[in-house]
């Protein structure tokens, strides 16, 4: 069979003719395309900076608008009145600050009143390259219940004890100390064993001395609520402050509730005052006031002191303290007696078109004695309406003091209660010692004066007995003649227990009571003293005297103090606050910015 060889295979490529063009086109597209890519890139990169860039400016103008807004805020705790310092314009409710990459602007202004409690409003834009931002915030002064420019008690013209919170106390009320500025630098809050602090304190001192050493490492765990370290002073042992508020309460004050008292030269010691009494009858409240009283003043005790004027709380001064007082016999027919229902004494706080809710405003140029014996309600005050007393020197309390309306199971006035008392004094707050007029001699005879009886009427016989009296010409001629004893109308009493329900302001020393270690109680070595209210005092003031060793009473009165959180919304009238610390309104806080232009 014949085979017959194949042949090879051949594979014949055809090269198309424009090859070379394609591969150009493709390059040059590859091109265009990692162009765009790198262009997209740059874009994006410079995209990022540029939103870094943004970020960053827009964060410098909100944190040079919080700065000028901290600015505003500093500015107003230094004042003495913020109030006052709007009315006349003052430098510095506008201002500004330069910042090494930002600037701010800020303007204070009177927003309203919640009450009778102003709200201001702040107003701060930062600025920063093309962005502003702004904070815009609704400020209220800060209220605590008890604020204290010292802890301590005077002794001497110039030397203080410390006032310790013991072991078996309660403290329900929030609490506030000054910076001591003490050498060495220690605690400024005197604790012995474990007090019960139920509401937060703040303390104007820092928490390190200057040696960066915790003087609070042992005391800070007895403190279930915290403390609130490095705050702003109040301002309470600031002379000129307490007196420029007193200054414009006066001017708010309507014309007729502005007293001068002029007493009675001929008395012991005299002393200029008004007399307040308040009751209600038939359902109105009413106040019977007196001018022209003359308090005949008593030698001071071992605790009777003041802060000595122009001191600025660092010296002390004894005073002369109640003893009792005279008013004009015929002060009912002169005018110098006269019964007011208490909404006629109503005012508003008027400042443009800002008003604040009315309320009741007395100013003495003088003292004021606060009590009486009307038996429509047997010598015990009862308040009902809004109301603040406001003196240029002492405010003596010489009956309990109550306000109208209901009361919570604990005591303090319910929530909704209207009624409130305010007491603002440039001298002391003290409860009197009735037993300074308790004798077996009347008070001396004043011509045109007649002694008016404070407090309660108490009925142990005082005198009696007897006496020998000669029936003829030997010395054995003599009778034993009988003398009865008898109620004596000065004899007094202050009721146990002694209560006063009032926002208290003490410009000129502290709160407490007179004759603290020699008074005439109700029954036994201490009353009680209750306090529903708040406390603002320059330094401490003596209520009560107690064994150390033993804890027993000696004398005075033991106190329980409840903190009346009503002035919070602004119930009380007259804007008397004394705080530095000016802190954000409830839902008051807002912020935005303004729009870039790119």
């Amino acid at each position: 069979m014949k085979t017959q060889k194949s042949k090879p295979s051949s594979v014949k490529i055809i090269i198309p003719k424009h090859r070379n063009g394609s591969s150009l086109v493709l390059v040059a597209m590859s091109l265009v395309i990692l162009s765009f890519l790198g262009i997209g890139m740059l874009k994006v990169a410079w995209g990022v900076r540029h939103n870094a860039i943004k970020m960053k400016n827009e964060t410098i103008s909100m944190l040079a608008a919080e700065a000028g807004y901290e600015k505003a805020i500093f500015w107003m705790s230094q004042r003495q009145d913020m109030l006052s310092a709007l009315q006349k314009g003052e430098a510095g409710t506008t201002g500004g600050l330069k910042l090494p990459s930002g600037d701010a602007d800020y303007q204070i202004m009177l927003y309203t009143f919640a009450g009778s409690r102003p709200v201001y409003r702040v107003v701060s834009n930062g600025s920063c390259g093309q962005f502003t931002r702004t904070v815009d915030v609704l400020v209220i002064q800060a209220i605590s219940g008890w604020d204290m420019g010292r802890c301590m008690v005077p002794t001497g013209t110039s030397s203080t004890s410390k006032v310790y919170f013991k072991s078996d106390e309660i403290i329900d009320m929030p609490l506030h100390i000054n910076d001591q500025k003490d050498s060495p630098d220690d605690i400024d809050i005197y604790l012995s064993g474990d007090p019960e602090f139920l509401q937060t304190v703040g303390m104007g001192e820092s928490r390190l001395n200057s040696k960066s050493v915790d003087k609070y490492k042992d005391e800070i765990d007895k403190f279930d609520n915290g403390i609130l370290f490095d705050q702003p002073d109040n301002r309470i042992t600031d002379e000129s402050t307490t007196k420029g508020k007193i200054e414009r309460f006066k001017d708010s004050t309507k014309v007729q509730y502005r007293l001068k008292p002029v007493p009675n030269a001929s008395v012991t010691n005299p002393e200029p005052a008004v007399q307040l009494e308040f009751f209600v009858e038939n359902g109105v409240g009413k106040v019977r006031i007196t001018n022209d009283c003359t308090v005949r003043g008593n030698s001071a005790g071992s605790y009777d002191y003041k802060v000595k004027p122009g001191s600025e709380g660092k010296y002390f001064e004894k005073y002369d303290i109640y003893g009792y007082h005279y008013i004009p016999k015929d002060a009912e027919t002169t005018g110098q007696r006269f019964v007011q229902n208490i909404e006629d004494t109503y005012v508003s706080q008027d400042f443009g078109s800002v008003e604040s809710e009315p309320g009741g405003q007395i100013y003495v140029d003088g003292n004021v004695v606060i009590g009486g014996n009307l038996t429509d309600h047997n010598g015990n005050q009862v308040v009902k309406g809004k109301i603040t007393v406001v003196a240029t020197g002492n405010i003596w309390v010489a009956d309990s003091i109550a306000v109208e309306g209901v009361h919570d199971a604990d005591g303090k006035p319910s929530h909704d209660n209207t009624n409130i008392l305010g007491l603002v004094a440039d001298g002391v707050i003290k409860v009197i010692d009735p037993g300074l007029s308790s004798s077996s001699s009347d008070p001396p005879s004043v011509a045109g004066y007649e002694y008016e009886p404070v407090g309660l009427q108490d009925e142990t016989p005082v005198g009696g007995g007897g006496k020998w009296v000669q029936t003829g010409d030997w010395w054995w001629q003599r009778e034993w003649v009988e003398e009865p004893s008898e109620v004596k109308e000065n004899n007094r009493l202050l009721p146990d227990q002694m209560i006063v329900e009032a926002a208290l302001t003490v410009g000129g020393g502290g709160w407490g009571a007179e004759n603290v270690g020699d008074r005439k109680e109700y029954s036994g070595n201490q009353d009680d003293l209750i306090l529903r209210g708040t406390i603002t005092e320059a330094i401490r003031g003596v209520v009560g005297l107690f064994n150390s060793y033993t804890n027993s009473p000696i004398d005075g009165y033991a106190k329980y103090y409840y903190f009346d959180s009503r002035v919070l919304e602004g119930i009380l009238p007259g804007d008397m606050w004394m705080q530095g610390k000016y802190i954000p309104a409830p839902a008051g806080w807002h912020d935005y910015r303004l729009l870039a232009k790119d």
